[in-house]
């Protein structure tokens, strides 16, 4: 059985508002997260992600009632990453109303929390999130906020993160995030074929075309998008459409 490939729409949030940048940086305002949540919600999104992007000690309250706020609104998987270094803090984003919890800094400062959170959550509430940039002939795995190199080669990390029990790999390109310049499909294959878990392929999204190609030709589970979706240029309703007639498997709204 073919799964269906999820469409999915990005929340980057910062101080209780959404926000979006070119290579994670010139933020603007795009709006606030749960009614963008609410719109995704009914135009026929499979997942939301939202993301702490200053993941500040002082925000971690108002984060959470952030959460709160959007889950209220969904009846579709929600993850939720930024800030989160311990049980602890993972605990606290799910009861908050997070299905599932992202991480990445901490992750590479100390691996082993990867098996920490999937023995207490399970896999399936576990996702590693890569923020990656290509150097030379390889791809080089970032951290806070892609800011800083963690030295590792991002497919050997993909491989050790899913290995470790991480039930999915957000995958994003910092080259191509907010150029919409497209998905790097090279990149997203390349660790589809290195890990036996699904992998979100982020960052450059634009046409319709863009998603077609990372599905074909990146062989993504999914593609998360932020710009094209906060813009209202495009509408989650019509990609699923085009991807359904280019006989990609999705699930239409009925």
């Amino acid at each position: 059985m073919t799964l269906a490939r999820r469409i999915i729409p990005c929340l980057d949030v910062d101080a209780g508002r959404v926000v979006k940048g070119v290579e994670f940086q010139s933020l603007r305002d795009m709006g606030d997260p749960a009614q963008l949540a609410a719109r995704y919600n009914l135009d026929g999104a499979d997942e939301i992600v939202l993301l702490d992007i200053t993941a500040s000690v002082e925000g971690r309250a108002t984060f959470l009632e952030t959460i709160r706020r959007v889950a209220a609104e969904l009846n579709i998987p929600f993850t939720v990453g930024g800030g989160i270094r311990t049980l602890e803090d993972a605990t606290a984003v799910l009861r908050a109303g997070a299905d599932k919890v992202t991480i990445n800094t901490a992750a590479v400062a100390r691996p082993q929390l990867i098996s920490e959170l999937a023995a207490r959550f399970g896999s399936q509430a576990v996702v590693l999130s890569m923020d990656v940039k290509r150097t030379g002939d390889s791809w080089e795995a970032y951290v806070r906020g892609g800011r800083t190199s963690s030295g590792l080669d991002a497919l050997s990390w993909a491989r050790e993160g899913a290995a470790r029990g991480a039930g999915e790999i957000l995958l994003t390109s910092i080259d191509r995030d907010g150029t919409c310049s497209g998905f790097d499909c090279g990149l997203t294959a390349a660790v589809a074929q290195a890990v036996p878990v699904p992998v979100i392929a982020s960052g450059g999204a634009k046409t319709f075309e863009d998603f077609l190609d990372v599905f074909r030709e990146g062989h993504s589970d999914a593609a998360l998008a932020a710009s094209v979706f906060h813009s209202g240029e495009h509408s989650i309703v019509a990609l699923k459409r085009f991807l359904a007639e280019r006989e990609v498997p999705v699930r239409l709204s009925a």
